[in-house]
């Protein structure tokens, strides 16, 4: 391989590692609340044609795009309140805990926090919701992968953090959005999330 092939190969790398972080930190802010005015832009303008043709996260991000071009930002925001606020009890949960033991601040969220504390992390006093919400266990694997200390920022830690944190059940949720009968915006959110948890199993799975 020639010098320029090995600067190729290893800007195509870094590029693939840039978006996996982008897509994260979407859907940490996609699931912590309704978008924006601002993010709702960004997301309407956004291009919708994969770098190559036919990849497979291209048509659910591109049904994802479709809807946000078709809404405003007050229409998703009340199927936001509808499906995961309100008071009492939500129609939809966003904590990992209810459904890796079906009630919420259980065992997983001890376990969640210990490996958390083991990483040097910890959640921020601004943030309401505990750690095992989608948002913040998203916004976790965007640290994963793109912060600066290469020490906790790894592939290493982004595996063992995606199978014990993530793959149980992010993709549980996305099939109760994706039933809920008043689920629109978000049955496209929770269709992309779960093509990319899949892309995301896979590619650890490569790696193994």
């Amino acid at each position: 391989m020639s010098p320029d092939q090995n600067l190729s190969a290893s800007s195509h790398a870094l590029d693939e590692e840039t978006a996996r972080a982008e897509i994260y930190g979407l859907l940490s802010m996609l699931f912590y609340a309704a978008p924006s005015e601002q993010l709702l832009g960004q997301l309407q303008v956004a291009v919708t044609e994969a770098p190559d043709a036919g990849a497979f996260l291209e048509e659910p991000w591109r049904e994802l795009v479709a809807c946000a071009r078709s809404l405003n930002a007050k229409h998703i925001a009340e199927e936001y309140t509808r499906l995961f606020g309100g008071v009492g009890k939500p129609e939809v949960y966003l904590f990992g805990s209810h459904y890796l033991s079906g009630f919420l601040n259980e065992k997983p969220l001890v376990r969640l926090r210990d490996d958390l504390a083991a990483l040097g992390l910890a959640r921020s006093q601004d943030m309401s919701e505990t750690e095992d919400h989608a948002a913040y266990v998203f916004e976790v694997m965007r640290y994963l992968i793109a912060g600066d200390d290469v020490t906790v920022s790894n592939l290493t830690q982004q595996m063992a953090f995606f199978s014990q944190h993530l793959q149980p059940w992010v993709s549980p949720m996305c099939q109760a959005i994706l039933a809920h009968p008043h689920a629109f915006f978000y049955a496209r959110l929770a269709n992309f999330t779960a093509a990319f948890m899949g892309v995301e199993a896979q590619g650890f799975d490569l790696v193994n």
